[in-house]
This record gives C-alpha cells, structure tokens and sequence, in this order.
C-alpha cells in the first residue's frame, strides 16, 4: 500500500507535499504530481499539507478515483525508480489518462 495523488492534483501542483516528504518520492509531470509507489514510506506527511486534498491512502481513494492509482504507477514506467524526485526535476511522462483529461480547475 502506498499513497496515491488523484483528480484534485491535475493542473493545480502545490507542491507543499514535495516540501513535506522526507524520502523525496514525489516526482513532478506536467499536469500533475506522483508518488513513487516503491520509494514512498507510507508517513503520511505530504497528507494533510495538500491544500486541494488530493492525496489519499491507496484504500482510502475514493471509487470515483480509482483510476489514479494505475496512473501513479503509469508515470512511473518510463522513469523507474530514480531514487529522488529531486534529481529528476519536472518531467512530461504524464500517463495517457492524465493527458486526455479536460483542464482542471478555476480558470480554465
């Protein structure tokens, strides 16, 4: 089990919850934020800092969002395990999903 990022994310990235983690899992595509299912360390940290409260407990995600545990893991497939978020920096490898998706957020 691990942390998932969902819908609320998409086109908004805070990063507050990259700030808070301590083990630097939480990597940055163009729409939204991931966290590396095997680096993360289930704290919880990053939890209540997002301010769009889009980061839940894998069994905590809503159903409505149970697709973006699969695009957590998505992200992750051309990138493997780098090791740190930070030593990547923002990336493009937004799952097709997340690409698809219309513009999220006021403003749009």
């Amino acid at each position: 089990m691990t942390y998932v990022i969902a819908e609320p994310c998409v086109d908004v990235i805070d990063k507050a919850c990259i700030e808070e983690c301590p083990v630097d899992c939480i990597y940055e595509g163009s729409r939204m934020l991931y966290i590396h299912p095997d680096e993360c360390v289930d704290c919880g940290a990053c939890e209540p800092v997002c301010p769009v409260e889009a980061i839940f407990y894998e069994d905590d995600l809503p159903e409505k969002w149970n697709d973006y545990t699969q695009a957590n893991v998505d992200f992750f497939d051309e990138l493997g395990s780098p090791g740190g978020a930070s030593k990547v920096g923002a990336t493009d490898h937004d799952p097709a999903f997340i690409k698809a998706l219309p513009p999220q957020g006021e403003g749009h």
